[in-house]
């Protein structure tokens, strides 16, 4: 390991750490001396060397992916890792989802169709503070979530509609999927 990556990964260390507000002793506290301050202290300022599978179990410790820890991870590309602005639940595959891993989102997802009045049940769009919430109920990072709800064809995200000079064309303009569909936006052409 270079010594410019070391301290990179040191800094990186330290960053994950610090936005939990953990000091290093509260470290070695809460992991009930697994990690010793002055060693998690040497890997920060990148005077010790850290190894893949000790980098693994400090991650596991920290809660966040491994990839969280490298330099160049989540810093260097936020776009990469955030998932996008407005986001489109496809209810019809939560259904055929195994009820075990769904029921969390089939409850939050009914929480919101209630509070909207919103029955069209194919698809539900989501904000980011509900990706946030989610996250909280599944114990996972949101950019995590997001990953496994895209991979489980549960989220998608969802495009702008082009700007038009017609507010009423705006209205009734569809938004395109990723999946190259169109959906309709307007509660005059419910989704």
């Amino acid at each position: 390991m270079t010594n410019e990556y070391a301290h990179a990964l040191g800094a990186r260390l330290r960053s994950i750490r610090q936005q939990q507000g953990m000091s290093l002793q509260a470290v070695e506290e809460k992991s009930q001396g697994r990690w010793k301050a002055v060693v998690i202290g040497s890997y920060e300022r990148g005077d010790r060397a850290v190894t893949v599978h000790k980098l693994s179990e400090l991650a596991r410790f920290y809660g966040v992916p491994v990839e969280e820890l490298l330099p160049g991870g989540s810093q260097t590309a936020p776009a990469a890792m955030e998932p996008p602005e407005r986001l489109i639940l496809d209810l019809t595959q939560l259904h055929n989802l195994d009820e075990h891993d769904a029921a969390p989102l089939a409850r939050y997802a009914q929480s919101i169709q209630s509070q909207r009045g919103d029955y069209n049940g194919r698809v539900l769009s989501i904000r980011q503070e509900d990706l946030r919430t989610l996250a909280v109920i599944y114990e996972e990072q949101p950019s995590v979530l997001a990953a496994r709800l895209t991979a489980w064809g549960v989220l998608r995200p969802a495009a702008r509609p082009e700007p038009t000079d017609s507010p009423s064309e705006s209205d009734d303009a569809p938004i395109t999927t990723a999946a190259g569909g169109a959906e309709w936006a307007s509660p005059a052409h419910p989704a």
